[in-house]
């Protein structure tokens, strides 16, 4: 995603195709996009760089269901978008199948089982491998688990983001469905502390995240000087000790850390050798406990778990 928006600028396509096929070179099979990065620019940058044999050697995933008309926001799940974004996905990356195609938000005026419905049928004409949702309640997850089985749910997971322990991930593992976890850095706080903000430009979308404010940045910073006291003693570096423990959730948790520079994506290879002892993650999670953190992780709740529920099948009419 910060190879093509949201965190400043894009960045070089060359630079961005050296670094993914350093990061398919190093081992990494599992490849993470959605229309709405750029919009549409970094799977057409994806596209590139899978070529000349690379598309083999990974599992492609990206997303539909998130759009902006008049720079406002919104959501959209209804079978005739879905269909189109499907296909026109398939054409800006430049393949046949994609792997794992996630409900990027959730459509709260469409009962999800039409949304999974309609990728139902996508799965059924070969068009896409697996379906998964992201930013999706517990109760939406087993509506359309109903349906058709959701392979993956992608949530925001990490040292500072821990809601989703309570209901969803116990959710998911009940269902056997695999976890995804975004920004498992903390959209970098946890790389570089409260330092980061100052170096944001104007339109990376971090500066407006109420958890990046000044008024709550003072109290935050705390959080990542105990991440960095543990780190030093495990001869880690903090982003090292973030990653590694969402690598110890379990091995139904596969976290993607984003990155634009080479240095930084070898650093969240090495977190792999980071084991920690039960003492040490239950060390961690005291510090991270839910209320350690100040601000929400959005400006607003709208697009989140927290408002995903749709509306009852029985309701639905085409």
């Amino acid at each position: 995603m910060g190879m093509s928006a949201f965190y400043g600028p894009p960045k070089p396509e060359q630079d961005m195709i050296a670094l993914i096929h350093h990061a398919v070179n190093s081992g990494i099979t599992f490849l993470d996009t959605s229309d709405i990065y750029g919009p549409f620019t970094n799977e057409i940058l994806l596209g590139k760089a899978l070529k000349g044999g690379v598309r083999e050697k990974v599992e492609l995933a990206t997303k539909f269901g998130v759009i902006y008309d008049d720079r406002v926001r919104d959501a959209r799940g209804d079978p005739a978008y879905v269909r189109a974004c499907c296909e026109a996905s398939l054409k800006r990356l430049e393949v046949d199948c994609i792997d794992l195609y996630y409900q990027h938000r959730i459509d709260t005026r469409v009962p999800i089982e039409v949304t999974v419905g309609e990728l139902k049928k996508l799965v059924e004409e070969g068009k896409i491998k697996y379906i998964g949702l992201s930013e999706a309640s517990a109760s939406t997850i087993r509506r359309a688990h109903a349906v058709h089985p959701i392979t993956a749910v992608q949530l925001e997971w990490s040292l500072w983001s821990r809601d989703v322990e309570e209901d969803i991930v116990p959710t998911c593992r009940e269902l056997g469905i695999g976890i995804v976890a975004y920004s498992p850095l903390g959209r970098g706080f946890l790389s570089s502390g409260a330092k980061m903000v100052e170096n944001l430009s104007d339109n990376d979308s971090r500066k407006y995240f109420p958890r990046f404010q000044p008024e709550n940045l003072e109290h935050n910073k705390i959080l990542y000087e105990r991440v960095s006291e543990i780190a030093t003693r495990k001869g880690c570096t903090p982003s090292q000790l973030a990653l590694a423990w969402v690598h110890h959730q379990g091995d139904d948790v596969c976290p993607i850390p984003g990155t634009t520079k080479i240095e930084n994506l070898n650093q969240n290879i090495g977190a792999l050798s980071v084991k920690l002892t039960p003492e040490e993650m239950a060390e961690l999670e005291s510090i991270a406990s839910a209320d350690v953190v100040k601000g929400d992780r959005y400006q607003s709740t709208t697009f989140t778990w927290k408002n995903s529920d749709t509306p009852p099948l029985a309701s639905w009419k085409a």
